[in-house]
């Protein structure tokens, strides 16, 4: 198990546009298919991003501000967005209006996903992009090469890492999927602890719930998956160690997790059981050829 205190002092400049900040929740293992990253984003400015894919699940929870995802689409405060692996999505189109810089945060989870394509470390992505900027230059999310000719950044940072051009899985899912907490019931798992679970994707079985613990009880979990837990809000402890509003706990597959609250404590789960990919999987590819492009 590990815990992983909120500090309001230990933000991290490394989103490409520079406008987004982070914090380090959790991480997983780097080469694997199961590798992750949790991050708490705030955003500082007005914020765009062309329409574009990733080849990795994200799993979205906006904690203060809405999120425009495109096609007419927002993934307003408290609802949770599903993004899976391949999806085109955007533009996103943020601009901050009346909200100060720096109220807007979103919880985000990128992870591997079912295809086995596995997820890039942010420090693999950092180290790609020094190098790469010692020979040409990234220009918002683009790559500019010494000749002119402009490349989307992941692309070129993945050919960078991996030695081989980017590919993208068939998306499973036609949309992102969007779920209302609100919408769904909190039903009793335990004395004092109710329970709302709003779903798993692919075969995969990666899921999402919401967890509220009431003051004096205990909440237990022990599955045969890692699981991710984000204190919304409240306070309480897991074992001997206090929790607090924005904390993370990460809980290997088979590890008992005990969290007991003080005042009333609402966790949003996230679960990640391994990555199999069958053999003879029939999984489709799609690659792509690199240049800069807003409208896949």
């Amino acid at each position: 198990m590990k815990l992983k205190k909120f500090d309001n002092a230990d933000w991290h400049k490394d989103h490409p546009t520079g406008i987004v900040v982070f914090q380090y929740c959790a991480i997983g293992e780097p080469q694997s298919p199961d590798n992750f990253m949790l991050v708490l984003g705030r955003q500082d400015g007005d914020f765009y991003m062309p329409r574009h894919r990733h080849n990795f699940d994200q799993i979205r929870l906006p904690l203060k501000g809405d999120m425009n995802i495109g096609d007419g689409m927002k993934l307003k405060e408290g609802q949770v967005g599903y993004f899976p692996e391949g999806l085109p999505y955007g533009p996103q189109d943020d601009p901050l209006g009346k909200t100060a810089p720096g109220e807007r945060l979103h919880l985000v989870l990128q992870f591997g996903g079912a295809s086995g394509i596995g997820f890039m470390s942010m420090e693999q992505r950092l180290r790609a992009r020094d190098e790469l900027a010692q020979v040409g230059e990234f220009v918002g999310p683009n790559y500019r090469y010494p000749d002119g000719k402009l490349e989307w950044g992941l692309n070129t940072i993945w050919k960078h890492v991996f030695g081989e051009r980017l590919k993208y899985p068939m998306p499973r899912y036609p949309k992102v999927v969007l779920a209302d907490p609100q919408r769904f019931n909190w039903l009793p798992q335990a004395p004092g602890v109710l329970r709302k679970f709003l779903g798993s994707f692919t075969e995969r079985e990666a899921w999402v719930e919401m967890v509220r613990v009431t003051p004096g009880a205990k909440w237990h979990s022990t599955r045969e998956a890692m699981r991710l837990v984000f204190v919304v809000s409240g306070e309480g402890a897991c074992g001997t160690q206090a929790l607090g509003a924005y904390d993370t706990v990460q809980v290997q597959a088979g590890e008992l997790l005990e969290i007991s609250a003080q005042s009333e404590l609402e966790l949003f789960v996230m679960g990640l059981p391994p990555v199999i990919v069958p053999s003879d999987s029939a999984a489709e590819f799609e690659l792509v050829d690199g240049a800069a492009d807003d409208s896949v």
